[in-house]
């Protein structure tokens, strides 16, 4: 597999990793949680050979990138002007941007508050969902409890130490190929999910699903959170009150062509969500991968590829 050696770029706050490929009509890529830009190595070849620049930086507090210290380093605003201060380096007026997990979280957000540095948008898994009308930690602690991964986040770092504990085993625990809770049939009382506690799920003997990494893969990961341990990457979720209070009053529609590719086994994300989206997005594609869950761009590279590239074909194109 052809997966280009990182530069580090200053984007003039910030050192980034960045890994490059091609020439053409430029498109970043951003990786989501545990994730690197490596996460994106099914998919930076197609794409260049395609006749696009794909540029895939490690993020902020990941892998070859820089790790500041404090929560106040990882608002969405400070991600989203390390993705502006990227492309200013690299001297990009416009891109078409790509997200996975918190990267789409960050990209939906872009879509808000920077749209003039984007050509477009494509998102994987996590549908863009409009701001809440309360804080959405409180909301989650409601609906949740305490134990659901984000909200134990909020509250300790115990998560920041058990993961770093041995990262490959964590890495491997979480990057699985799982199928979505079926409701019972229509004669019975549906089955109620039990809020996902990463915790919880390291203390099982064995780890649920199938493994989508191979052993060399997941050494990439497990080498790069022993470097940089977890506390950078969570931090992007202890700020999920302050990116809630700092973005009151902004206009929740999304003004960009967008994609978003959603799967059928998807467990962080529901149907409803998926179809809230035509309300708040008037330019929009959805597309759903088959017997596919959360890791859309690992699990099922080829299939997104294909999906990816017809859509950049019409909206996007190369030539």
């Amino acid at each position: 597999m052809n997966f280009p050696t990182p530069e580090i770029i200053h984007n003039g706050e910030i050192n980034m990793a960045v890994h490059q490929m091609g020439d053409g009509p430029p498109l970043i890529l951003v990786h989501g949680f545990p994730e690197l830009a490596y996460s994106w190595r099914h998919q930076i070849p197609a794409l260049a050979a395609a006749g696009y620049r794909v540029i895939a930086p490690d993020m902020r507090g990941y892998g070859g990138t820089d790790k500041p210290n404090g929560v106040p380093a990882y608002t969405v605003q400070k991600l989203i002007g390390d993705l502006t201060g990227l492309m200013d380096a690299l001297s990009i007026e416009r891109a078409l941007m790509v997200g996975h997990d918190w990267g789409a979280l960050a990209v939906w957000q872009m879509a808000l508050l920077a749209p003039d540095r984007m050509a477009g948008l494509i998102n994987l898994n996590i549908p863009f969902m409009a701001r809440p009308p309360i804080n959405p930690i409180t909301l989650m602690r409601w609906k949740l409890g305490k134990n659901f991964y984000i909200v134990n986040f909020q509250d300790s770092d115990e998560a920041d130490r058990r993961f770093a504990e041995d990262p490959a085993r964590f890495i491997d625990f979480v990057v699985r190929r799982r199928k979505r809770p079926r409701r019972q049939d229509s004669m019975s009382r549906s089955t109620k999910r039990k809020p996902l506690s990463l915790l919880e799920m390291l203390d099982t003997d064995e780890a649920a699903g199938s493994p989508i990494l191979n052993t060399d893969e997941l050494d990439v990961f497990a080498r790069a959170f022993s470097a940089g341990g977890f506390t950078g990457p969570i931090n992007w979720y202890r700020n999920f009150k302050h990116n809630w209070k700092s973005t009151r009053g902004v206009d929740q529609t999304v003004r960009l062509p967008s994609l978003f590719v959603g799967a059928t086994e998807e467990i962080f994300a529901s149907p409803k969500q998926v179809a809230a989206m035509d309300k708040y997005i008037p330019d929009l594609e959805v597309a759903i991968i088959e017997d596919c869950g959360h890791w859309t761009q690992q699990e099922k590279p080829q299939e997104l590829n294909k999906v990816m590239l017809d859509w950049l074909a019409r909206r996007y194109p190369a030539k």
